[in-house]
């Protein structure tokens, strides 16, 4: 009887482990399937071929305009109908003046400017590429643990570069509540976010509708929330989504081209914040440097012993959501 019932234990247990692992999986997957069939209804919009203006603008293109193809062509093809060097630094870009993904769709006849790390005034870039660093960590984060074990990326207010830190919030199983981060588990991290970095993957931009995005986030509430807010605080009630590789996240501005760019990265520290709404609520944080931005070992660990400090952040402000079925956009513009 006893030998019963310890065997009826570890087969709930097993059963409850494995819809565990298998709802985490199904709610990634879901997550690239509705962003592939978004993506493809966007790029049907444009079923002929039709030419847009591009008027490059910045040092030695003023004057130069290229002939492109409207919602298909993005910034980043214009830059390759310039020179290697363009295609190589160019990190975002300015699209009438507006901040704009390198690989989203031009829809309309405009006036292009590509945006570097070493521009002089980088500020934007700098903006974007922590955010992507901050991206690529929740990535890793995502499916840093085992199949069983759930991982609820919440929704962080963005930092300045000058924190010291890019970071990355997040609540773990409830297995997981014990758990204290290691050297060896932040290094491992730091190994998940280097393979990510050599694959040198773009991030793809998708703007979609608010339904869209809950569809995509069905199996996150916390995520849900955030599209409400976001949505929320844009004037084309409209959010933005990202996939790098087969992973899908929601961002609230524009990510760099691709991980590539990134170089020196390392994840530094694991905080404990305490108990929150969503349970054992963490912070991980990290530093990081681009490639055209390479600094001596002695600078860095001065700058990671920094980033190893808690980064204080301030809670966004309550928005009113959006109506969910709000209907989707008709470009990506």
């Amino acid at each position: 009887m006893l030998i019963r019932t310890a065997c009826q234990c570890l087969q709930r247990r097993f059963r409850s482990t494995a819809a565990a692992a298998a709802g985490h999986v199904e709610a990634l997957s879901q997550r690239n399937a509705v962003f592939s069939r978004e993506q493809a209804r966007q790029r049907a919009l444009y079923p002929r071929v039709e030419k847009i203006e591009v008027s490059m603008q910045g040092p030695g293109l003023d004057g130069t305009v290229l002939i492109m193809n409207r919602g298909m062509s993005t910034p980043h093809s214009c830059a390759k109908h310039l020179t290697e060097h363009h295609v190589t630094n160019s990190a975002l870009a300015l699209v009438d003046g507006e901040p704009c993904p390198l690989y989203q769709p031009l829809t309309r006849s405009c006036k292009l400017t590509l945006l570097t790390f070493k521009d002089s005034d980088p500020t934007l870039v700098n903006q974007a590429y922590w955010r992507s660093c901050a991206a690529l960590l929740g990535q890793v984060l995502e499916t840093a643990f085992k199949d069983h074990l759930s991982v609820e990326l919440l929704s962080t207010p963005e930092v300045p570069v000058t924190s010291g830190a890019f970071l990355c919030d997040l609540v773990l199983d409830t297995q997981l509540d014990s758990w204290t981060s290691s050297e060896e588990s932040l290094r491992s991290l730091t190994r998940g976010a280097q393979q990510l970095i050599l694959q040198d993957l773009p991030w793809e931009p998708l703007e979609v509708a608010p339904s869209v995005a809950l569809e995509a986030f069905s199996h996150s509430r916390c995520q849900q929330e955030a599209v409400e807010q976001k949505a929320a605080q844009n004037p084309k009630q409209t959010v933005m989504l990202y996939r790098c590789g087969d992973h899908v996240l929601l961002s609230g501005g524009p990510l760099v081209a691709r991980t590539g760019l990134c170089f020196q990265y390392e994840v530094t520290a694991l905080h404990s914040l305490g108990r929150g709404r969503w349970g054992l609520h963490r912070r991980v944080q990290g530093l990081s440097l681009p490639l055209q931005l390479q600094a001596h070992h002695t600078v860095w660990r001065k700058l990671r012993q920094r980033a190893e400090k808690l980064v204080a952040v301030q809670l966004p402000e309550e928005v009113t959501p959006p109506p969910i079925d709000a209907p989707a956009p008709n470009s990506t513009s």
